[in-house]
């Protein structure tokens, strides 16, 4: 079971990444741009649920490059991925922290981080040794 303090160790990681908060949550930016945040669900979203339970939280928020690699993570990780009305035709992904392996938290944070860093900070991540 992941955490927010997970999520924390992971962006603190990754090149010229910040933390704050965002509408009263915590919000992970690269250069100003943020790339995951912790997402509670509005009264809205627990609405459109209708008869069905919501995820448990703490649920996370990541962006993802682009809608096609939305529904990639969504196919790969169905267990623990999620997407809500709310989010349609918007890059980024829901991620039930209580059920996200390690490694795929990982990834997806440091996938969110690369969609939104400048091109050649990403660029130089990724050529690091």
């Amino acid at each position: 079971m992941a955490s927010l303090d997970d999520v924390a160790r992971i962006a603190a990681g990754l090149p010229e990444t910040a933390e704050g908060e965002r509408h009263g949550n915590r919000t992970w930016f690269v250069t100003g741009k943020a790339f995951a945040w912790e997402r509670p669900f509005s009264k809205a979203d627990v609405r459109r649920f209708g008869d069905e339970t919501p995820p448990a939280g703490p649920i996370l928020a990541v962006r993802t490059e682009d809608l096609g690699e939305k529904e990639a993570l969504l196919a790969a990780h169905p267990a623990a991925f999620f997407t809500i009305p709310h989010f349609d035709g918007y890059s980024a992904v829901l991620i039930q922290l209580r059920k996200v392996s390690g490694e795929a938290l990982r990834e997806a944070v440091a996938d969110g981080w690369l969609a939104c860093a400048p091109a050649g900070l990403a660029a130089q991540y990724l050529d690091k040794p």
